[in-house]
């Protein structure tokens, strides 16, 4: 690999084998791309600039191809890891935020994470359960126990609404809730 730099046929193949074993956005798989580029770069005793900037374009050539065949899919990305991270009870926040980080546009962003109260509700107490407040808490608490999980679950990105709604509800309506959620 030290030898000639990457070209459009070996950054295919390698696109091919990330995309075979992970999920990614375009923004993640030209990520992946650059730093084989760059492993090259720095393997190599004097790089051609003008080789390392044909490596470049034809990287973001092979993302776009492969974009344009329905290889990599960022609305499709989004919305199943949206339905993931819901499950595993993050507020729309912490998903727009694992979104962005991934390299998914704002609006795919959003429509990926549109959803209901009862949905957000739903995420509110999977994470309830899995700090043990709330209606999972194994004892009563006083005033200042109650705002402190106000706290907890507005540090984890939900709204007050929902969250006076998740540390209200009935321990049985809870649990059905988190069950049907993970069943979703």
């Amino acid at each position: 690999m030290a030898d000639s730099p990457p070209d459009e046929a070996r950054l295919h193949e390698a696109a091919l084998n990330h995309i075979a074993r992970y999920a990614t956005t375009r923004a993640g798989l030209l990520r992946v791309l650059e730093r084989r580029i760059d492993r090259w770069a720095r393997a190599a005793p004097e790089p051609d600039r003008d080789a390392l900037t044909a490596a470049r374009r034809a990287a973001r050539a092979v993302v776009e191809r492969l974009a344009a065949l329905g290889a990599i899919d960022d609305a499709a990305f989004a919305a199943s890891r949206a339905r993931s991270l819901t499950r595993a009870g993050k507020s729309r926040q912490a998903i727009a935020a694992h979104l962005a980080s991934r390299g998914v546009a704002a609006e795919t962003s959003r429509a990926a994470t549109a959803r209901d109260q009862d949905t957000d509700l739903a995420a509110a107490l999977a994470w309830a359960k899995r700090r043990r407040i709330g209606p999972f808490r194994p004892t009563e608490t006083d005033a200042d126990g109650r705002r402190k999980e106000l706290g907890v679950l507005a540090r984890a990105g939900f709204d007050r609404e929902v969250a006076l709604l998740a540390l209200a509800c009935p321990a049985e309506e809870a649990e059905a809730r988190v069950i049907g959620l993970k069943r979703s």
